[in-house]
């Protein structure tokens, strides 16, 4: 069985990253070790959000099967494993796409890198009073999630519906202030990315990440709009493994991204898992690195 730490509060979390601060010397995995690999023989500690997930034992198991001890840390919420990451109560974490680290980087003034690519997930309009867009009123009140690169994409996916127009046609950071309130049809209001679901009954729609789709009680297929995880101007939304940028070469943390990008069970759990909207991709970490860079300057 998978052995997983579940980390529910956001308090604690931070309180722990604090404490582990306050005493890098003995907490920072890259503290120990015979130099050519630090964390050869430690337990590797991987930060994810949603461990519920079955292909996290298939992936635990497969790792361990190369000889690899791996403990699976669950964080309540996307903004933990970054900062505990950071703090050295990570080795390495997996929860968030290319343009969510950017944007972490840039305000918290540090330097996670992506290690290696897994999946590009649509993000996707859920309804429980209307079965498609055309359904929405004119005056509908749809939900977006609060954060800035989540809801930036959710207000892409809006306008690609024909919900909402967009000053400038919209880009990564568009926010609330950027809807055109005479040329869109529905009224936008943003939540906690997991309160939207409990807020559909009071809303038109919603849109929901990946992550909160099963837990709301709903299927990848009854979505009626989403984004095209295909084109390639979702390159930055591609879902990835950081790192400090100090283990970037790391032959342990890599031979992690190996083998979640290469055992066929570990993607076919991915996949099922997403209803078989995600798509698989591996992409090199330079390129990855590269992108994260523009979108820093970019948001700066």
């Amino acid at each position: 069985m998978a052995r997983i730490t579940k980390l529910l509060s956001a308090a604690g979390a931070l309180a722990l990253v604090g404490s582990l601060a306050a005493c890098a010397g003995d907490s920072d995995p890259a503290a120990s070790g015979d130099g050519s690999d630090p964390y050869e023989g430690q337990t590797i500690k991987l930060g994810v959000v949603g461990a519920g997930e079955e292909y996290w034992e298939t992936y635990e198991q497969a790792v361990e099967a190369e000889g690899i001890d791996l403990e699976i840390v669950d964080f309540g919420d996307y903004n933990q494993p970054n900062p505990a990451l950071s703090a050295g109560e990570l080795h390495i974490n997996q929860f968030q796409h290319v343009i969510y680290l950017a944007e972490y980087n840039n305000q918290a003034g540090d330097t996670l890198v992506p290690i290696g690519s897994t999946a590009i997930y649509p993000l996707a309009l859920y309804s429980t009073k209307h079965d498609s867009v055309e359904d929405i009123p004119e005056g509908g009140k749809v939900g977006v999630p609060n954060d800035t690169t989540n809801q930036a994409r959710a207000l892409l996916v809006l306008q690609s519906a024909g919900l909402i127009t967009l000053e400038g046609g919209g880009n990564p950071y568009s926010g609330l202030d950027d809807i055109i309130a005479e040329e869109s049809k529905v009224e936008v209001e943003a939540f906690n990315a997991d309160l939207i679901p409990a807020s559909l009954p009071d809303l038109d729609a919603g849109i929901i990440n990946n992550d909160y789709v099963a837990d709301a009680g709903l299927t990848e297929d009854q979505a009626i709009a989403q984004d095209d995880p295909s084109d390639p101007a979702a390159f930055g939304y591609v879902n990835i493994f950081a790192v400090k940028e100090a283990d970037l070469d790391n032959p342990t943390l890599n031979k992690l991204v190996e083998i979640y990008q290469t055992n066929e069970e570990v993607q076919q759990g991915v996949l099922d898992a997403s209803g078989d909207t995600a798509e698989m991709v591996e992409i090199p970490a330079d390129e990855l690195i590269e992108q994260m860079h523009e979108i820093e300057d970019v948001a700066e």
